[in-house]
């Protein structure tokens, strides 16, 4: 009989990511679409696509992380927890939910634990990367589709006291920034056409997949929600809906200019970014030569948020072990699904 394994659950508003770990490797991960405000019935056939991928699936450990409690589906975050934890104890045997520094409850004891459980993923990500480079200091940068965690880490241990999201957008380990869903309106007030400064307008015209797209950065396979206007992802449409953040039309430029201000937008991104990284980088005293470690499916910006001196590692590479045996594409789902990972590993450590 094989060795038992272990999935670790990411249950977002936007996705679920889960990882098969045995063997104290990853062998096998993924990210389904889950617009969980539309309804539970969304988890509940994303639990159904997964029976789908690992039909021993019930044979298997259950460890879960979340952050689909923020979702305005739920009367508020206790309620989303306490109905999150009962729908996955009623479709997986036994799961257990990841609570930062308490143990790893049960469903049934979720609610009791709904302030340690509630969007926890970052905490089990950047813990998951302190013990696997204990000799190391450094930061956690996670780029997801819609937020982006930056976690200072130091001997072993996640530097920072805050546990909920108003304490971490307080202190700017928590920002609003990804490179799929965020909507352009959220990157500045002003931007830059041909030369010269434009209002943006404030409405739902365009997201940051547009810009990623129109750069070439975002990989298609992390592209998996409607674009603002429902229309295709082309380079035709891609470029409507930026130009309509100005009070334009695709036909008023050219695809060089078009992908011009595709750049002013991922300036305007980055100069945020970069901003509170060194919030959060003098906040914990990071030292000059300082490890930065990245992930999320926005990594390939993490370079240039590199401070002078400090060095670059990854997730999926260099913290997370992903089996000899793994489809190629697996490592590249482990870079994006990080905290699936993180409590898939910390659960098999601490409770396996």
């Amino acid at each position: 009989m094989p060795e038992r394994g272990v999935i670790g659950w990411d249950i977002g508003g936007a996705h679920v990511k889960a990882a098969l770990w045995r063997g104290g490797a990853v062998l096998d991960a993924a990210q389904w679409p889950c617009p969980l405000w539309q309804g539970m019935d969304r988890l509940e056939a994303v639990l159904e696509q997964a029976r789908g991928r690992w039909p021993d699936l019930r044979d298997q450990a259950h460890a879960v992380t979340m952050t689909g409690e923020m979702v305005d589906l739920f009367a508020h975050r206790e309620d989303g927890v306490q109905r999150i934890a009962a729908l996955l104890a009623a479709a997986l045997p036994a799961p257990r939910f990841f609570a930062g520094d308490a143990a790893w409850p049960a469903a049934h004891e979720a609610g009791a634990q709904w302030e340690r459980i509630a969007s926890a993923n970052w905490l089990a990500t950047a813990r998951h990367a302190a013990r696997v480079l204990p000799q190391r200091e450094g930061l956690l940068i996670d780029i997801g589709s819609t937020t982006t965690d930056l976690i200072a880490f130091r001997r072993g241990r996640v530097l920072t006291a805050s546990r909920s999201d108003a304490q971490r957008l307080q202190t700017g380990e928590l920002v609003y920034h990804g490179v799929v869903r965020t909507p352009l309106c959220a990157l500045a007030r002003r931007i830059e056409w041909r030369g010269a400064s434009l209002n943006v307008m404030n409405e739902f015209f365009a997201t940051t997949a547009d810009v990623y797209r129109l750069t070439g950065e975002l990989d298609p396979a992390h592209d998996q929600h409607p674009s603002a206007d429902n229309a295709p992802k082309d380079a035709l449409h891609t470029r409507a809906r930026l130009a309509r953040m100005i009070g334009l039309d695709e036909r008023d430029g050219s695809a060089a200019q078009w992908s011009a201000f595709a750049q002013a937008w991922r300036v305007a991104q980055l100069a945020e970014l970069r901003a509170q990284v060194e919030r959060v980088a003098a906040l914990h005293d990071l030292a000059a030569e300082a490890t930065v470690i990245a992930a999320g499916c926005g990594a390939f910006l993490v370079p240039e948020l590199l401070a002078p001196g400090w060095s670059l590692m990854a997730y999926g590479r260099d913290v997370a072990r992903v089996g000899p045996d793994a489809a190629a594409e697996v490592a590249a789902w482990v870079q994006v699904g990080a905290p699936a990972v993180a409590v898939a590993s910390l659960y098999a450590e601490e409770c396996a």
